[in-house]
């Protein structure tokens, strides 16, 4: 297979890109609604959900991705489940982001100003009023440019389900590499594929930034 050319092998990684693109969305969708029902559930007023949003977070924060998905993959098949790669990759970024945006909303969310909660509460607002006219939107437009920023670490992310078999950018690099014998050529497209995909997010996060400060400044 040393007669693949460098456009089959550009061709064969836009594919691949394709895939990384699917499962990034997937996973920052699927995960952002998950990540609402972690937010609600740290800023409760009850003990009970804040301490099982706290031990989510915990969990997923602080284990390895790699391993997460090792668990979900293989942990399957000891119970029966044949779960398929691409199954096993959605659900462990989608739990891996939603526990990251969870913990980046609620420090959102608390970064207000106590000032807006007391104004909120003079006017007999109740605590969902109060989170739905007052807060959250204060939140949101705090939240915009660290949650885009984390949409990069979404994308890198997904190079770590190439180890069970997932074939996205990564997998398809290394399948390419040795059918090539061209390492270096592959994954440099490789870089480059992921530079493509992530700058422009980083860019547009340090954009919201500058626009919030100097928002904030006038």
């Amino acid at each position: 297979m040393n007669d693949i050319s460098t456009w089959d092998i550009a061709r064969n990684l836009l594919d691949g890109a394709l895939w990384t693109i699917g499962l990034s969305l997937t996973a920052f969708v699927l995960g952002g609604i998950a990540g609402l029902a972690v937010l609600f559930a740290r800023i409760a007023k009850t003990p009970l959900p804040r301490r099982l949003a706290k031990g989510y977070i915990e969990v997923f924060q602080g284990t390895p991705l790699l391993m997460q998905l090792f668990i979900i993959f293989f942990g399957g098949s000891l119970i029966g489940l044949e779960i398929s790669p691409w199954i096993a990759a959605a659900i462990g970024l989608t739990l891996f982001t939603s526990a990251y945006l969870g913990e980046i909303w609620r420090g959102c969310v608390e970064a207000i100003p106590k000032g807006q909660w007391e104004a909120s509460a003079s006017l007999a607002l109740t605590h969902v009023e109060q989170m739905r006219y007052v807060i959250l939107p204060q939140a949101l437009r705090i939240a915009i440019a660290p949650t885009v920023g984390f949409s990069v670490q979404v994308v890198k992310g997904t190079a770590v389900t190439s180890i069970i078999g997932f074939v996205e950018l990564t997998k398809t690099g290394s399948m390419l590499a040795n059918a090539t014998y061209q390492p270096f050529l592959v994954f440099g497209l490789v870089a480059l594929g992921y530079f493509a995909l992530c700058y422009p997010l980083s860019a547009y996060s340090r954009l919201l930034e500058r626009k919030i400060h100097g928002s904030r400044a006038h």
